[in-house]
């Protein structure tokens, strides 16, 4: 009984003697897992600073890549309104990416999609743009080479306009009548010729119609005028009117012949009433309009 009584104690001392060594080594490992947190904390902190710098980098890049892009689009304004409607609605769609204020990854990444979407886009609008741009410089070459041939088609129309004047006046000519060796004569009661206005019956003029093949064969009227010194025209009548270049004149004799487009000889006579006076006179012959000829003599 006495012997139990002396181990009793030497059993309960030994547990109180290896408490501080499992204290120190719980403390240890605590100590060595506190550490590491921190050290992870600290690791994880300079990750996050890293990566929340290459976020703002990236979202930088995206945002003068975006600046370029808009800057580019402006490049691509034309004419075409439907397709600067086109141009100014991704234009709008930069402008909104543009405001980002994100740090969140998965956003920018979206952005970025996008920005490859546009810059797609826009290569479109660049081919489109490039073909609008040569179909207009065909247009242009074409327009000038239609103006060319515009010009040279007018001035061929002048020019033939002018060669068929030219041939319009000669086929007139042509088709004219003309008197020749046209003689003018004043004569007295016995068919001589005198000079003094007191001796003179009548005034006999003389001519011949020329051949003339392409005119048309028939009666043909000739009316004679005599324009006095004063250039009163010497008239029977004032109802003696003949038509010539869309006005009725006055003549002073007429006679009809038969004309057979053949040089014909013929005479015309005027009456004198009286109306002659000193000075020079001359004679204007007409047929169909046309002054086929004169000439003149002096009266005393």
């Amino acid at each position: 009984m006495g012997e139990e009584k002396i181990l009793n104690p030497k059993i309960s001392e030994e547990p109180g003697k290896k408490r501080p060594v499992g204290f120190i080594i719980i403390t240890f490992v605590l100590a060595l897992c506190l550490g590491a947190l921190i050290f992870l904390y600290f690791n994880q902190k300079t990750e996050m600073i890293e990566m929340e710098k290459v976020l703002t980098d990236e979202k930088d890049s995206l945002v003068n890549e975006l600046s370029n892009l808009m800057f580019q689009y402006d490049t691509l304004k034309t004419n075409n309104v439907s397709l600067n409607a086109k141009l100014e609605a991704e234009q709008n769609k930069i402008k909104s990416l543009l405001t980002i204020q994100t740090s969140n990854a998965q956003k920018i990444r979206l952005y970025k999609k996008e920005l490859a979407t546009l810059r797609k886009v826009m290569k479109s609008y660049i081919v489109q743009i490039d073909s609008l741009n040569t179909k207009n410089i065909q247009l242009t070459t074409e327009n000038i080479e239609v103006r060319k041939n515009l010009a040279k088609a007018r001035e061929t129309n002048v020019e033939l306009s002018q060669i068929k004047e030219d041939l319009s006046a000669k086929v007139e000519m042509a088709s004219v009548i003309l008197a020749k060796t046209i003689l003018a004569t004043p004569i007295n009661t016995k068919g001589k010729e005198r000079y003094r206005i007191e001796r003179i019956d009548k005034i006999r003029v003389c001519f011949t119609l020329r051949e003339n093949p392409i005119v048309e064969a028939g009666k043909k009227d000739v009316y004679l005028r005599i324009a006095r010194p004063d250039e009163l025209i010497l008239a029977d009548s004032p109802d003696n009117l003949f038509e010539f270049k869309d006005e009725l004149i006055v003549y002073s004799a007429i006679r009809t012949v038969e004309y057979l487009n053949q040089d014909i000889d013929m005479c015309i006579y005027w009456n004198n009433n009286g109306d002659l006076i000193p000075g020079n006179y001359t004679f204007y012959l007409y047929l169909e309009g046309n002054n086929i000829g004169s000439t003149t003599f002096l009266l005393k």
